[in-house]
């Protein structure tokens, strides 16, 4: 996979999304870690049909600003980009908008190749 190939996710913020919901803050909009958790996935699905049988890959490091707030209701767009390949090392970056196209966040994300059944050890009973 090359550096600049992209992807997007898009969420509806409903209540379970919510701050007040998350136990991040008290106000009913977009929770600083359900818009983690939208820049992850979108790096999860950008690498999912580019992954050998057997890999995976693991969150090591983000950097997130999250800038504008998202009530419930609202549509959250994340773009995410590689920007860099160094071995079994990713990095990409990601900007979030919302309906009105404002960005309500931005970041990075890095993740590392890991083989599935090595990452995971010897099963512990």
């Amino acid at each position: 996979m090359a550096p600049g190939t992209q992807t997007t996710v898009e969420r509806v913020v409903e209540e379970s999304d919510t701050a007040s919901v998350v136990g991040s803050g008290d106000v009913p909009v977009l929770a600083t870690p359900r818009l983690l958790a939208l820049a992850e996935a979108a790096t999860v699905a950008l690498l999912a049909r580019h992954l050998a049988p057997g890999w995976t890959t693991v969150g090591t490091r983000v950097e997130l600003d999250h800038v504008r707030a998202t009530p419930v209701g609202g549509k959250v767009t994340v773009r995410a980009t590689l920007a860099e390949a160094n071995g079994k090392r990713l990095r990409f970056e990601f900007e979030a908008v919302d309906g009105d196209g404002q960005v309500v966040g931005r970041g990075t994300v890095h993740r590392a190749l890991v083989e599935r059944e090595r990452f995971l050890g010897p099963t512990r009973n």
